[in-house]
């Protein structure tokens, strides 16, 4: 026993002063073994303001919106960093069984997804810019959960709470599918939101309470290995544009067919008025025009040049007395100037190629369809039907505009 007692302090002598020859000749070693990489972006570059906590009343001030896209701490930690979002709140949605408990969620037997509830400021973001962030923040053709988590509680779910946020939500989804991003379908369900329950406290913000793991746990499920792969820094308008309008996109359509003609040629095409209003900045009667009360499916096209600017799917009924539309069909088609006649500053709308007045654009707009209102003078449009658009060669647009 003494001889093997020796034996051994000889060798952990031995291995303790070769241990301290190699950190003094390679201290550098030491601060190369590290933990797994964690992701910067996704984990640790949080505003700090965007987790202070307001009551509820305050909270109610905003605009709200609910989403489940798998582990809801990945769901609330990017939703977190949308713009114009104030707070996020992990919970349990969409399930039969009151105030849940996690265990009762994983369970698979309550019907609930975990979910966030989102509130967010309506003059810097709309329903629509968040439920197009959701899509490219998650795997949008998983129907059976999200990367390592399986099971209906983890699906990917978009809650509308009204018929305006479904057709939202709904043609998001049509667009991104269009697109073509994926060899798969999109399978993201759009659901009526029945309720929402708050999640245990320490669910909350767990990516800023507990970022080591919560990084850990998010590289290694292959999240942002997938999100970087299929979206990059890309915008919604860069994924989808080009596929959802074929050629038509801003950066494929042919806009040399998009010309002005001469001053001389536009006096002996157009009326007294459509003049007065293209080039002369003027205003038609409010409710005595003709675009005000229709109500068909088409495409607005610029009288003079033929520029695609709206979509019957975006007009609706503001009571002005002029067609109003809750967008252009893409922003880059138009030119938004500011002007400061009648002793007041507004927005004008001009067409972007023909360089034609269109109308103004004002921010009294529905608030769930973005808050805007682009009021349109009849007599700078033509109206084409959507039986009619292909003919005239607006077919690449007929995704956009609804059959109703």
């Amino acid at each position: 026993m003494g001889i093997s007692w020796k034996i051994a302090v000889g060798i952990l002598g031995f291995g303790i002063v070769l241990g301290g020859v190699w950190y003094a000749r390679y201290p550098g070693k030491i601060a190369e073994i590290r933990i797994p990489s964690i992701p910067k972006e996704s984990c640790l570059e949080h505003n700090a303001d965007k987790h202070m906590k307001k009551t509820r009343t305050e909270l109610d001030r905003y605009g709200r919106a609910y989403f489940a896209g798998g582990c809801f701490w990945c769901t609330e930690s990017d939703l977190q960093k949308a713009p114009g979002v104030i707070e996020v709140i992990s919970g349990y949605a969409g399930g039969h069984v009151a105030n849940p408990t996690y265990a009762d969620v994983t369970s698979e037997k309550s019907g609930h997804r975990e979910a966030v509830e989102v509130y967010f400021d309506e003059k810097i973001a709309t329903y629509e810019d968040l439920v197009r962030y959701h899509l490219m923040h998650i795997d949008p053709t998983d129907a059976g959960g999200q990367f390592y988590d399986r099971g209906e509680s983890y699906q990917s779910v978009i809650f509308f709470r009204s018929e305006e946020e479904r057709l939202i939500a709904e043609q998001a989804i049509r667009d991104l599918e269009t697109a073509k991003v994926f060899s798969k379908p999109v399978v993201v369900r759009v659901l009526p939101y029945t309720n929402f329950y708050a999640a245990e406290e320490y669910h909350q913000d767990y990516a800023e309470e507990n970022t080591l793991k919560y990084c850990a746990y998010r590289e290694s499920s292959g999240r942002d290995a997938f999100l970087k792969k299929y979206f990059g820094s890309k915008s919604w308008e860069a994924l989808v544009s080009a596929s959802v309008t074929g050629k038509n996109s801003p950066t494929h359509l042919d806009f040399s067919r998009y010309v002005k003609p001469s001053r001389e040629e536009l006096k002996e095409r157009l009326t007294g008025l459509e003049y007065e209003v293209t080039q002369e900045e003027g205003t038609e009667k409010p409710f005595d025009n003709a675009y005000n009360g229709n109500h068909a499916p088409g495409i607005y096209v610029d009288i003079v040049s033929g520029e695609p600017l709206f979509s019957s799917s975006d007009k609706y009924e503001s009571g002005t007395g002029w067609p109003s539309f809750v967008k252009p069909i893409n922003k880059d088609f138009v030119v938004e100037k500011e002007d400061k006649n009648f002793f007041s500053t507004r927005t004008e709308v001009r067409s972007k190629y023909g360089d034609n007045h269109l109308g103004h654009v004002f921010p009294d707009g529905p608030k769930e369809r973005g808050g805007l209102r682009y009021c349109m003078n009849s007599a700078a449009l033509r109206f084409i039907p959507r039986e009619s658009m292909s003919q005239e060669g607006y077919g690449d647009f007929l995704s956009l505009v609804d059959a109703r």
